[in-house]
């Protein structure tokens, strides 16, 4: 019985093991094919948006959206002008086609929390608070499938804020 609990014990670890080697290459996959678009942060009061070592984010066009007409997870379609700031959002409903300029991203709603739209909470080191409370722009890179991951916050000229 003490060998098989051994050969149990090792097939959860090479189980749990590739399915975290497979997540992180799906992140570097979308890093580095995925494109970059622009979603512009919401106004909230500084005071309350950085708490320690995080900056919570809430993305404009998504505090835009209404809560009640829409399904509690789906896919959206961002429209990005020339410069790759997103001024559109709509909701796809029954696989509605996306035009030739627009962007699909994964959403998912909450009454209590309302809409997210990509990364909710960006982190920086500790003491570096006032650097990010000018960002304007969230910079996020979407793959096909609407999987998205956000790669760094930017300025109202969009030079990313490091």
């Amino acid at each position: 019985m003490k060998k098989y609990s051994w050969i149990i014990i090792l097939l959860n670890l090479f189980l749990f093991l590739g399915f975290f080697n497979y997540s992180v290459f799906q992140k570097e996959k979308l890093l580095d094919h995925g494109n970059l678009v622009f979603m512009e942060l919401a106004p909230v009061d500084p005071r309350s948006l950085i708490q320690g070592d995080y900056m919570h984010l809430q993305y404009k066009l998504a505090s835009e959206m209404v809560l009640d007409s829409i399904p509690p997870r789906g896919l959206c379609a961002i429209e990005p002008n020339a410069d790759g700031v997103a001024q559109k959002i709509r909701v796809l409903r029954d696989n509605n086609a996306i035009g030739k300029n627009e962007r699909i991203i994964k959403y998912s709603a909450k009454k209590w929390w309302g809409i997210r739209i990509g990364a909710e909470s960006y982190f920086f080191q500790e003491g570096e608070a006032e650097k990010y409370e000018n960002a304007k722009y969230g910079g996020l890179k979407v793959d096909a499938q609407g999987n998205s991951i956000l790669i760094g916050l930017y300025d109202d000229t969009l030079k990313k804020i490091e």
